[in-house]
């Protein structure tokens, strides 16, 4: 892939040298994510506010950025992957954001989960400025982003799409162009609706099983392998076997994203019966202290409204 930013040099006579990357965000999905492209042989300069998590860029190879401007003045493609609106909002504009300080020319790929209006107002921003961009947020978790297994639905112009094609290659295995500005973030909206609701059932069947005296181990393997298997069961299995609830993608990530769902929805004027109850159970178990809990933690809800003392 080459940049419309710069005229890349050369490693050898044939291969031409890959874009620098500047990656503004390195939590649960942002450090395993910037260290596969690092691995398939970006250059990636990194900022975020953890000192811990630069140190882990610079160990696997990238280098460390002391500011979203640093980061992003010498990139030929930026890519942010942060919590939420407020967040993408902070580092993109501004004078010390990116659209202050990447170059004319530059690919911003935010992979960020954020409302669909926010992906639109950011590139409309951006090209007053001469700068791509395209949504592109993601879905499969940590385990997904460490295997470069992620489901990447993107928003914005099939060129910059097309551009930015071996890069999202490094990091998932399903990358669909969805539509225009936007269209990433609406899809991946409807994947948290499916997803949280998909969680609830199985930590229904989870309480369901165990309180009838099934032998739960069993009985999930044999539903994985029916009709009512799923991603969703395969990935959570085990957090709900063994109670492990360390966060992969926490409730408090998820109850934003089921915000998003509910008011996206009511825009466009959808009915979401079921979605508009399980956003309450991810609400009330957030209010419940469990927000820095694993999304599979939808189980305790489910226990405690069984009796369970937790």
């Amino acid at each position: 892939m080459s940049s419309t930013a710069s005229t890349p040099t050369h490693t050898d006579s044939s291969r031409p040298a890959l874009p620098s990357v500047a990656w503004i965000g390195l939590g649960i999905m942002g450090s395993p994510m910037s260290e596969n492209l690092i691995k398939a042989g970006y250059h990636v300069t990194g900022y975020t506010l953890e000192r811990e998590k630069l140190d882990r860029l610079t160990a696997a190879g990238g280098t460390a950025a002391g500011s979203v401007a640093e980061a992003v003045r010498d990139a030929d493609v930026v890519i942010t992957m942060v919590p939420a609106s407020p967040q993408v909002e902070a580092v993109a504009y501004g004078p010390e954001g990116i659209l202050e300080n990447a170059r004319p020319g530059t690919l911003l790929i935010d992979m960020s989960s954020i409302t669909p209006g926010t992906s639109i107002g950011l590139a409309a921003a951006a090209k007053d400025r001469d700068i791509r961009v395209l949504d592109a947020p993601v879905s499969g978790g940590e385990a997904g982003a460490v295997e470069a297994v992620l489901s990447i639905m993107v928003g914005g112009e099939r060129a910059d799409f097309e551009t930015a094609r071996p890069l999202f290659e490094a990091l998932g295995r399903t990358i669909v162009l969805c539509g225009p500005h936007g269209s990433g973030q609406t899809v991946k909206a409807a994947n948290q609706l499916i997803v949280a609701v998909n969680i609830q059932a199985c930590a229904e069947a989870v309480v369901f099983l165990e309180k009838s005296g099934v032998d739960l181990e069993a009985a999930l393997d044999v539903l994985g392998g029916g009709l009512a298997g799923s991603t969703v069961l395969a990935r959570k299995r085990d957090n709900f076997l063994q109670r492990d609830f360390e966060p992969g993608f926490r409730i408090d990530l998820h109850h934003k994203d089921m915000g998003i769902v509910m008011d996206a929805a009511r825009a466009v004027g959808a009915a979401l019966p079921v979605g508009a109850v399980v956003a309450q159970l991810v609400a009330a178990l957030r209010a419940q202290g469990d927000g820095g809990l694993d999304h599979s933690s939808l189980l305790r809800a489910v226990e405690r409204l069984s009796g369970a003392q937790i």
